[in-house]
């Protein structure tokens, strides 16, 4: 069986199963999303806080094993939304496949962590070794290259990338010796620690990128029969932020199911501290992006044309936000 049937698989019985009909009559949005980590737990803090239902939308997250994978779902129509590997999204956007649009950019900067081996000591150790992806083309592929390149490293040339999985798979290949290095998420990245084999060699929040690292891209489609729902979707993920942000006794009950207890409050420390109150989508972090694609589709692409921030804007004029945080003061 295929991991994309197996999706359509997992997105069929979602929809169809009567434990989990709704039995209002409020519109229904399914948001296809890959990996554990800050997206999952964003989702996780707002379903928590009932916010989906409290703006009027019944959000119905659907896990897919990878960003390329979520971008083959979103192009089959299956999905509508998709977070949070814009730069999976912004393969598609180039292709032609689909046209999609960020429309909320919640963490414009590198946040994962870069972890190797303890035999690795430097940029020029890497040669010659093994670095796991999820999939070629996702979020996790391009961002590694971009950082290689940093280090002044041919992606194509001075390592081999191979394809393992999402984060806890490359953990897992980390752990079990297959793999050199790999880019790691920070609620995850305690557990390889904690193994013993393996180091941070970077913090990735540290280099000097803007960078649209996690954010929502919707089918440019929807946005056109149903704004108004969209609209509502980002009312109440902006509300998810500010529940993150302001009330952590929420979010470190999130954090806990996945981190030792040691661990929840530097982790909840620095996931605050990057994500945006005002979620906005930057041209230049979805630039950076667009730039590090593979595909020559992607050379010349401009990043306005991958981007609609009209409802983020309608948002923030409304005064939304600013109410949320005038609350909290």
């Amino acid at each position: 069986m295929t991991k994309r049937f197996t999706a359509w698989v997992v997105i069929a019985l979602f929809l169809t199963c009567p434990a989990i009909a709704t039995t209002q009559n409020i519109p229904v949005l399914n948001l296809g999303f890959s990996g554990s980590g800050i997206g999952a737990d964003l989702l996780k803090v707002t379903e928590r806080a009932n916010l989906w239902r409290k703006h009027g939308v019944d959000v119905r997250p659907i896990y897919l094993t990878s960003g390329t994978l979520m971008a083959q779902t979103l192009s089959a129509g299956d999905i509508g939304l998709a977070g949070f590997d814009v730069t999976a999204m912004l393969n598609l956007g180039v292709s032609g496949a689909t046209d999609i649009k960020v429309i909320s950019v919640m963490i414009n900067r590198l946040e994962p962590f870069f972890v190797v081996r303890k035999t690795i000591n430097t940029p020029a150790d890497l040669r010659g070794k093994t670095v796991a992806i999820s999939r070629y083309g996702s979020g996790s592929d391009i961002i590694t290259r971009v950082i290689l390149r940093y280090w002044k490293l041919d992606p194509d040339k001075d390592v081999r990338i191979l394809q393992s999985g999402n984060t806890p798979s490359r953990i897992a290949a980390l752990m079990g010796g297959h793999m050199d290095a790999a880019i790691v998420s920070s609620t995850q990245v305690q557990k390889i620690l904690a193994s013993g084999c393996c180091r941070v060699f970077a913090d990735l929040a540290e280099l000097p990128l803007d960078y649209a690292n996690y954010g929502v891209v919707v089918d440019g489609s929807l946005l056109k029969t149903q704004r108004a729902n969209v609209r509502r979707f980002l009312e109440a993920l902006t509300e998810g932020i500010f529940v993150y942000k302001t009330k952590p006794e929420i979010a470190k009950a999130v954090l806990r199911q996945s981190l030792d207890e040691a661990d929840v409050g530097p982790v909840y420390e620095r996931l605050v501290k990057s994500m945006n109150p005002y979620p906005l989508p930057e041209a230049k972090g979805i630039q950076t992006a667009l730039d590090a694609l593979l595909t020559p589709k992607a050379r010349g692409a401009r990043a306005e044309a991958f981007m609609d921030t009209s409802l983020m804007e309608e948002i923030k004029k409304s005064g939304f936000i600013d109410r949320l945080y005038a609350k909290a003061s």
